[in-house]
């Protein structure tokens, strides 16, 4: 199993954005859910959201982050970053 700053890192390439517009991620891992939680900071905004072990796996193949793209266009949304 990859290890959060392995998982942190792809999360930045696949959605560089992230650093650009100042969000902050965090990533740990959930024992009892058997989960990645990926924690997305701006200002006083944070959204969290958990990642299948199955989906983290296709994101760090490169396949796929759809869950996690959809929290990250949430917070963009919620800073009125976009429409």
């Amino acid at each position: 199993m990859m290890n959060k700053e392995e998982l942190c890192k792809k999360i930045t390439e696949v959605f560089p954005d992230i650093g650009a517009c100042g969000i902050d991620v965090n990533v740990g891992f959930d024992a009892d859910n058997e989960a990645w939680i990926v924690d997305l900071i701006k200002d006083n905004h944070h959204l969290t959201t958990f990642l299948e072990i199955p989906e983290a796996d296709e994101c760090m193949a490169g396949k796929q982050c759809v869950s996690l793209g959809l929290q990250i266009a949430q917070l963009r949304r919620n800073l009125g970053l976009i429409h």
